[in-house]
């Protein structure tokens, strides 16, 4: 099948994609970190489970960002940024709701995608995915720390020689020649240094807490043997997402087009073609920031209601503008208070540190609370209990602090946000106890 190489534009970064085949439904597809355009189509068995994919459906391919044709960006590609480039392909490719396939790694930035923008995910296809990397109390499928460390070590030692296709490819762990093309199409996917990134970032992950947001019905597909991803992880998301089924599949590959391929395409075939269109939806995952000036009754008072109502402007101006730069969207204001919705996190934290530090420059201080949740949506309105938590995180807030949520916390790992951890809260109105956590400067 022919094919060309385009690029969609997130900000300052490219995303390389290419279109295969003319079927009548988009299928937008991520093989995680084994993605470089220019040479999957050289191997033969890539290319056949490539193109039976496209035979029936307009296939949208891409490499993630930081991996293969793709920039890496100024900062670490961390999950929110992932998410964000599925969007951009999409729109570029001018796909306004597709089926969403994630293999691997690109799992993750697939799911957070699907819950955050449910109205343009029609099926959502997972292979060899986790929600979270390492291993917790309260979730024992994932890896202990030596176990990370020992895989870590050897993935990023052995990157560009072949020699872990023992993990990732054990039926063609014996064939040389491949082994050699596998070399050099590592060698093709990333440098040293941004395979250790990845890793890091990865190793960070934990997206359990969006999991019941996503409304797209959901195939989950699992080799019984994989090594790099147990089957308990699929089990996991199985439990967790509604509307999913997962089909364990024999095999040891955790590479997609190793061993049975044609039993993976078989089950997406089916499920694509017979999936149903997206959902008209009231509710979507959304992250919620809430800021307000702290003392504002006594700063009016000490200052005047000329001075005040002055004030006031300003500070509105300043939120206003940091709203649009960050893609927030002004939700409600009531006197000196905002409330705005944003599609990822770390813009939302990033928003409010700047509001708070250029609101500080006026003479007073804010308090910021975020939180990401399902929303109920009311025309422009939101409402539900994420909004309720968020409020409540923002009355929690010190002056000149912005408070996140654990939720929060988890989805920007990697981002280079910090954090100083403010223990556990009990949030007015709101079931369970909450740790919360403020944003260090």
């Amino acid at each position: 099948m022919e094919r060309q190489v385009h690029y969609a534009k997130n900000g300052d970064v490219h995303i390389a994609y290419t279109v295969v085949g003319d079927g009548p439904i988009d299928l937008v597809y991520t093989a995680g970190i084994w993605s470089n355009l220019d040479v999957m189509w050289d191997e033969p068995r890539w290319a056949r489970y490539l193109d039976r994919l496209a035979s029936f459906s307009r296939l949208i391919v891409f490499d993630m960002r930081g991996v293969g044709l793709s920039d890496r960006g100024p900062e670490p590609p961390f999950l929110e940024l992932q998410m964000d480039d599925v969007r951009a392909v999409m729109d570029a490719a001018r796909s306004e709701t597709a089926a969403v396939f994630g293999g691997g790694r690109g799992g993750a930035m697939t799911m957070l995608f699907a819950a955050t923008y449910p109205e343009r995910v029609r099926a959502l296809i997972l292979y060899g995915a986790l929600a979270k990397t390492m291993r917790s109390d309260d979730h024992p499928y994932g890896k202990t720390p030596e176990q990370q460390g020992q895989f870590f070590s050897r993935f990023v030692a052995e990157m560009g020689t072949g020699e872990n296709l023992d993990l990732q490819g054990r039926s063609a762990a014996e064939d040389e020649r491949f082994k050699r093309w596998w070399a050099r199409f590592e060698r093709l996917v990333a440098t040293p240094t941004a395979y250790r990134e990845l890793a890091d970032v990865f190793r960070n992950l934990d997206i359990r807490a969006v999991l019941p947001s996503i409304q797209a019905p959901t195939l989950l597909l699992h080799r019984t043997g994989d090594p790099i991803v147990p089957v308990d992880q699929g089990y996991h998301l199985a439990k967790a997402i509604p509307n999913a089924r997962l089909i364990e599949l024999p095999g040891v590959d955790h590479i997609p087009f190793l061993g049975d391929q044609d039993a993976i395409v078989d089950e997406v075939e089916e499920f694509v073609t017979g999936a149903r269109p997206p959902p008209q939806t009231d509710r979507v995952l959304t992250t919620v920031l809430f800021t307000d000036i702290v003392g504002s009754t006594e700063v009016a008072a000490r200052i005047g209601d000329r001075k005040w109502r002055d004030l006031v402007q300003q500070h509105n101006a300043t939120v206003r503008r940091e709203l649009e730069r960050f893609r927030g969207r002004e939700i409600d204001t009531a006197g000196d208070g905002f409330m705005a919705s944003f599609d990822g996190p770390a813009r939302a934290i990033r928003c409010a540190e700047a509001i708070v530090g250029e609101v500080r420059e006026l003479g007073v201080d804010v308090r910021a609370g975020v939180h990401t949740g399902e929303c109920e949506l009311m025309g422009e309105k939101l409402g539900g209990i994420a909004v309720h938590i968020a409020a409540r995180v923002a009355s929690t807030a010190n002056a000149g602090e912005v408070l996140v949520s654990q939720t929060v916390k988890d989805l920007v790992a990697g981002s280079g946000a910090e954090f100083e951890d403010r223990g556990v809260h009990e949030l007015k109105g709101v079931p369970d106890q909450w740790r919360l956590f403020g944003v260090k400067n």
